[in-house]
């Protein structure tokens, strides 16, 4: 771990040592031949990205209950900041390391210990030049002068023109500022001017021996202008700082948010309590579930006295023809508990989405209980691999346990196909992305090691669980015990009508639920993929359950339909009904990506689309699994309240 020695960061740093990331102290070499901004130091050697030491396998899963403690200061202790990144401002997931800029940097680079979290987080923390003693003000302090060649100058114009943004850290407090200016102005005749802000006013608060606040502004600066460069020219630069500190009576972070205009925000902080909105999903939930059940049972109710009083007044001539003059679902008895085909799969969709229910509703009780900090960068990242690793168990168990009800023998393989039904897609798919950030020299592409790291973790933990979920669930398995025989030999499905057809069916039971999360869902794409920061954990949560209950009723509904019309194949149809909803988050991305976003380039879209991808398919996981647990609760129930012989 670099040492930060003298600084009040040490005692924590020491004692998160076996848990963190050793990072060399040299610049690296970076790809730049597709990068937007070459890197500042193009013949040096290939060590300046920080480079993980794999650690023993269980410091991982401390690692993310370890919080970030505040540092203390006495008056006059030296307070590091350190630089981060740099990006385009449209494009959160487009980060450079601040170094990749030609700005004031020091002879010899040395990179501050980072969690899992925040390497995931793309972070590249890196000491500073800047000055700064706790409670000492500084006035125009000289940082650095630097004498800009003319592609050096060039390479500044392009970042500003695409509104690259930098981002510094103080005492886990994140400071952010745009690297120069831009005007345009007029028509005819047309003005386009650039200007680098070559002074920053660094503004803390302090309580006791605590930094409450951090804000770096260029108010009151006029920026230098690099429109009167001419090849081959050099310009002069001078880099210049200031430091205030002033004393406040806030005791924790985050209590001045909203008590401050929203100038001294960076990002804009448009996610308040949306209540209209919210109100409005609940209603229209509420009477669409209403509707469903209340509907739903008065049909069943009188289905199953029709077909009881039916089953009694035949009773004694019937004979062998037990299904003549039947007709609705009672006929299918005999062919609807039939297994269905691609068994193993089926369990293992099953297994995968109990997993990711687990997994949703673990992160969002941990957000409620207050585990998640804005200041704690990839917090959300790092209890992500804790959780999903430590699941792995349901997801085996699940999937062995139901496949073994229904007959399965291949065991092994329905096991092997469990562990790899999300793993594969999303390694190919961040395998691509992850390709593209190395290509163009993102801080987002992650290091070999911490590679390793991760596929150490699922080696060792996350398959051993879900082999041995799988054994529990197989030896635990009971029979399915369905409350009719089958025959041997299938029944004839009548033809249906198109609106019983299966597109329609996904189409119904992926839009119901798609529309009760469709508000919520823009304010978790701007915080995902824009600089919102969504703490409504509480409202996330009410709205969780309200999509699985949605999708839980669409998904009985859909399935009494389907069995009213002599249709039996109601096993995969299930899943494909609610689990749709999939899709149609998949395609409100495309219209996000298009119509509410400024993204662009191919770093972004690369990264937006194929995770938007795989988001779509752990939705559909996720609601196919509520989706047939719920339609096979239902279709039990009709049954055994069905008298038959």
């Amino acid at each position: 771990v670099t040492d930060v020695a003298g600084f009040a960061l040490r005692d924590r740093l020491k004692d998160l040592q076996f848990l963190t990331f050793a990072f060399s102290s040299e610049p690296r070499h970076l790809l730049h031949s597709l990068s937007p901004i070459p890197p500042l130091y193009p013949d040096s050697s290939p060590t300046m990205a920080p480079q993980p030491v794999l650690a023993p396998l269980f410091s991982l899963f401390l690692l993310f209950f370890l919080a970030s403690s505040e540092s203390h200061y006495q008056r006059g202790d030296p307070v590091m900041l350190y630089v981060n990144k740099v990006g385009p401002y449209h494009n959160p997931q487009e980060t450079y390391h601040y170094y990749q800029l030609p700005v004031c940097s020091p002879d010899k680079i040395r990179h501050k210990s980072l969690t899992l979290g925040e390497v995931l987080d793309g972070d590249r923390m890196a000491e500073s030049m800047y000055k700064i003693r706790f409670r000492e003000n500084v006035e125009k302090e000289v940082l650095c002068e630097m004498q800009l060649s003319t592609e050096r100058v060039e390479r500044l114009r392009q970042a500003i023109e695409e509104l690259y943004y930098f981002e510094f850290v103080v005492d886990d407090l994140p400071l952010r500022g745009f690297v120069g200016y831009m005007e345009e102005s007029g028509f005819l005749p047309h003005s386009h001017k650039i200007g680098l802000w070559t002074h920053l006013d660094f503004h803390f608060e302090w309580n006791g021996d605590r930094i409450i606040y951090a804000n770096v502004s260029v108010r009151d600066v006029k920026p230098t202008s690099l429109d009167d460069v001419r090849s081959p020219g050099v310009l002069s630069v001078t880099h210049t700082y200031s430091v205030r500190w002033s004393e406040t009576t806030l005791e924790r972070r985050g209590d001045r948010r909203g008590s401050r205009s929203e100038d001294d925000g960076f990002f804009p902080r448009t996610l308040e309590i949306h209540w209209l909105s919210i109100i409005n999903s609940m209603v229209l939930v509420f009477l669409l579930v209403g509707f469903v059940v209340v509907i739903l049972m008065r049909v069943l109710k009188n289905d199953l006295a029709r077909y009881n009083l039916d089953e009694e007044a035949s009773s004694s001539s019937s004979g062998d023809d037990f299904d003549q003059g039947d007709n609705g679902w009672k006929i299918i008895h005999t062919d609807v508990f039939r297994f269905p085909a691609c068994r193993s799969l089926l369990c293992a969709v099953l297994g995968v989405g109990s997993q990711f229910l687990a997994l949703g509703t673990g992160i969002i009780i941990m957000a409620l209980l207050g585990m998640f900090s804005v200041h704690r960068h990839g917090a959300i990242n790092s209890a992500a691999i804790l959780l999903y690793a430590l699941t792995c168990c349901v997801s085996g168990y699940v999937s062995s346990n139901f496949y073994r009800q229904i007959g399965g023998e291949r065991w092994v393989w329905n096991i092997l196909l469990t562990t790899s039904l999300f793993s594969a897609p999303f390694f190919l798919t961040w395998s691509v992305v992850n390709s593209v950030h190395w290509a163009n020299g993102s801080t987002q592409a992650l290091p070999a090691t911490t590679i390793l790291l991760l596929l150490t973790v699922w080696l060792l933990v996350g398959f051993p669980l879900t082999v041995i979920g799988g054994i529990f669930g197989k030896n635990r398995a009971g029979p399915f015990d369905a409350p009719c025989r089958t025959k041997n030999i299938a029944r004839e499905i009548p033809p249906q009508p198109w609106y019983k057809s299966t597109l329609v069916h996904m189409t119904i039971g992926g839009f119901l639920p798609f529309s009760a999360i469709s508000v919520e869902l823009y304010y978790i794409f701007a915080t995902v993929w824009g600089r919102e920061q969504y703490t409504l954990y509480g409202i996330l949560f009410f709205v969780f359950a309200i999509l699985l209950s949605v999708g839980a009723c669409i998904s009985i509904a859909l399935t009494y339909f389907q069995l009213s019309g002599e249709d039996y194949r109601w096993w995969w149809r299930s899943v494909l009904s609610a689990g749709s909803t999939g899709l149609f988050i998949f395609l409100y991305s495309v219209f996000y990506y298009s119509r509410r976003s400024n993204m662009s380039g191919v770093v972004q879209t690369v990264e937006f689309f194929g995770y938007s991808l795989l988001t779509g398919y752990v939705f559909f996981l996720m609601l196919g699994t509520i989706s047939f647990f719920a339609s096979l609760k239902f279709i039990r129930y009709i049954y055994v309240n069905l008298k038959m012989d």
